[in-house]
């Protein structure tokens, strides 16, 4: 399994520090805001070649392990 630091880089050099995919200039955002659209994830991968499938992938799957975590209620609260 892919830690956070594979996936995502987090620098103030690149887009002011805005998350994006390791090794990248495109924002983890963006991902979310095509699904969000109906874009599926085929067509955001050819919006932008540089992510990689298993990039996109991991990155879902580990969202989805944060919000599905039983520690997740932990997590809210102290984001609040």
């Amino acid at each position: 399994m892919e830690t956070i630091k594979n996936l995502i880089t987090i620098d103030e050099e690149i887009l002011g520090g805005q998350p994006v995919f390791n090794g990248t200039r495109v924002p983890v955002e963006t991902l979310f805001v095509h699904l969000e659209k109906g874009i599926s994830l085929k067509e955001f991968l050819e919006d932008f070649p540089s992510v990689t499938e298993n990039q996109a992938v991991a990155l879902l799957e580990m969202a989805e392990k944060i919000i599905t975590s039983k520690n997740f209620e932990k997590l809210y609260e102290a984001a609040a």
